[in-house]
C-alpha cells in the first residue's frame, strides 16, 4: 500500500471515531517526529505493538479486502503479565477480512456502532480444513449453533464470542454504512497467531510515496 493511502484512511478513521464518540489516547496522534523524542515511559506501546494497524492482506485492493485497526491495549509475555487485549476497527461496506482462525487467542467481536457487521463462520479440523460440523458459539452470552458457512449479523450493541479454531471472515453489510467494531481478547500476536484458510500476508508492504503522518505499529520495529 502507498503511504499516502494509509495517511488518508487513518484521517478518515479519526473522523469516524469522532462521529461515533469513540476517543483515542493522546499518543494516537503523535507524529513520527514526536516518537523520536519520547522517553522510556512509552516503551509498552512499542513493545506490545499498540496503535495504528492497516492492512490490505496483500490484495492490493484495500477497499475490497482490507482492515483498519487501532490496538488500544495488549499484553506481551516477554515484558509483562497483562493477559488481555483490546482493539477498535473500522469495517467498510463489503470490505472483506479474509477467512482465518486463531490458535491461541479467544476473542469477542463487538459492533460498537454505525452499520451492521456480517460474520461468516466455519469450524476447523486438526489439519486446518473446514469442518462439516455445526459450530457452537455464543452471541451476547446466548448459545447458538451455526451451520458451516453460516452468517451471523451483528447490529450495533451486539457481540459474538469466537473461541480458538473457529474460522471467521467479516465485512460491513451493504447499504448500512461503515461499522465501528471492537475486539476484546486474550493477548494478541498478529505476527504468529493468524491462520488464513487461503495463504496470504497479514501486514502490507508500504510504498513510501509521502511522509507518514502517524506511525503504524509495524513501523516501531522497522
Amino acid at each position: 500500500m502507498k503511504r499516502s493511502e494509509i495517511n488518508c484512511y487513518i484521517n478518515d478513521a479519526i473522523e469516524f471515531f469522532n462521529e461515533q464518540r469513540f476517543y483515542l489516547p493522546a499518543w494516537a496522534f503523535y507524529t513520527p517526529q514526536d516518537w523520536q523524542t519520547i522517553d522510556p515511559s512509552h516503551r509498552e506501546i512499542m513493545d506490545n505493538m499498540l496503535g495504528w494497524d492497516l492492512t490490505d492482506f496483500g490484495s492490493g485492493a484495500f477497499l475490497k479486502t482490507g482492515l483498519l485497526l487501532f490496538t488500544l491495549r495488549n499484553g506481551n509475555p516477554k515484558y509483562d503479565t497483562k493477559p488481555y487485549a483490546e482493539k477498535i476497527m473500522v469495517v467498510r461496506e463489503n470490505q472483506l477480512t479474509p477467512m482465518h482462525f486463531h490458535s491461541s487467542k479467544m476473542e469477542d467481536i463487538i459492533n460498537r456502532g454505525g452499520g451492521n457487521l456480517v460474520i461468516e463462520i466455519q469450524g476447523s479440523t486438526p489439519q486446518g480444513e473446514f469442518s462439516t460440523e455445526n459450530v457452537a458459539l455464543k452471541v451476547d452470552g446466548v448459545s447458538r449453533l451455526v451451520k458451516p458457512g453460516g452468517k451471523v449479523v451483528l447490529t450495533p450493541g451486539e457481540s459474538i464470542c469466537l473461541e480458538q479454531g473457529i474460522y471467521h471472515s467479516f465485512w460491513g453489510e451493504q447499504g448500512k454504512g461503515k461499522v465501528l467494531v471492537g475486539e476484546v481478547s486474550m493477548v494478541n500476536d498478529d505476527t504468529a497467531d493468524n491462520h488464513f484458510y487461503e495463504k496470504q500476508g497479514r501486514f502490507s508492504q508500504v510504498i513510501e510515496d509521502e511522509p507518514s503522518k502517524h506511525l503504524l505499529a509495524v513501523d516501531y520495529i522497522d
